[in-house]
């Protein structure tokens, strides 16, 4: 089969969470949350704060490469910003094309960048000639702003440009994620591109992934909100593949996902402050709801509480056993816009 690539989703999937998807398994590559590109040459420190993985060879703890994104719209910004995030080592350097969020589009960055072609082209090469050969360099776009008029100029552009692989979210800025991903986009632009075209949209099961496949013809595919969804996807699609039988039991899913919840809440705790903390935890179970009637019960319990505390007691009482959290820092690094995919 082709390859599988965990999205990254802004305010929800960091190191954290790429941490527990990734131990579960079945992910060829994880792509990080947009490190944010507007006028100022960064740091390493701040490129290793929004991606704490840079720090372990661009790895998870169960050894996902993970690729880093920059989001922006200055050319010579970005190809100074991926030059010095290159010195890094990092699994790859992602341009952002695709973030629908009113946040950063106002400022020209994301998907509204698909309404200029040409200054895609502008974008992509100057980071490619900042990028040494030997980092995979590639981007992520949608179909376009409001329609699919440009959609393989832009994608035209971005090969031009130099991308060696290019994801495409397969719906409009204008769609943001309302279904359905038009998936037969994806098959257009691979026959006027000559780099892979990989699909993102829409795939929250196994048959979906089947389908995405033959409709786009893209054997490689980029899941996000199903991922989060449903941590066992990937390696569910890889069982299929393989010709392995396929346990469908949610109950016994949700056994195997409850060390996982809670190593899930102590990182988190450890991570941000308290203020913040039972918020990132109701994000994940939120979408959990969809697939586990259990984590649907522990939303509605934890769902109105603020303390770290509490949501530890009654995580406890739902057979989640977690320790104690450990000393939580005075600020909070990773409060950032939300952009989920």
């Amino acid at each position: 089969m082709g390859k599988l690539l965990l999205a990254p989703m802004e305010g929800l999937v960091d190191d954290v969470l790429r941490d527990v998807l990734t131990r579960v398994g079945g992910y060829d590559l994880a792509v990080s949350e947009f490190v944010r590109v507007s006028g100022s040459l960064l740091s390493p420190r701040a490129f290793r704060r929004a991606c704490p993985e840079l720090a372990r060879g661009s790895r998870t703890r169960a050894g996902t490469p993970v690729a880093v994104q920059l989001l922006g719209s200055d050319p010579q910004c970005l190809a100074d910003n991926a030059a010095q995030l290159a010195q890094l080592s990092p699994a790859g350097i992602d341009l952002n094309f695709g973030c629908p969020a009113p946040r950063v589009n106002r400022h020209g960055g994301g998907a509204m960048l698909l309404a200029d072609p040409e200054q895609l082209l502008r974008i992509s090469a100057a980071v490619r000639r900042a990028v040494p050969a030997e980092i995979p360099f590639t981007a992520k776009m949608r179909l376009g702003v409001r329609d699919t008029s440009r959609t393989l100029d832009c994608a035209r552009a971005l090969a031009a440009g130099g991308v060696v692989a290019l994801v495409v979210h397969a719906r409009t800025r204008l769609e943001a994620y309302r279904p359905p991903a038009h998936w037969e986009w994806i098959e257009r632009i691979s026959e006027v591109v000559h780099p892979p075209v990989i699909a993102n949209g829409e795939v929250w099961t196994t048959a979906d992934h089947a389908r995405c496949c033959a409709v786009s013809g893209s054997d490689d595919v980029m899941i996000g909100r199903g991922a989060v969804a449903d941590p066992f996807l990937a390696r569910r699609i890889r069982a299929l593949a393989a010709g392995e039988p396929v346990d469908a039991d949610r109950s016994a899913d949700w056994r195997q996902l409850q060390p996982l919840l809670a190593s899930y809440w102590q990182q988190v705790c450890a991570k941000v402050v308290d203020r913040h903390a039972a918020g990132r935890l109701k994000l994940w179970l939120a979408a959990l709801r969809r697939n586990f009637v259990d984590a649907d019960a522990l939303f509605v319990a934890v769902r109105t509480l603020r303390s770290v505390a509490e949501v530890s007691r009654v995580l406890e009482r739902h057979g989640v056993a977690v320790r104690q959290p450990a000393a939580r820092p005075a600020s909070d690094a990773g409060e950032v816009d939300a952009c989920a995919r």
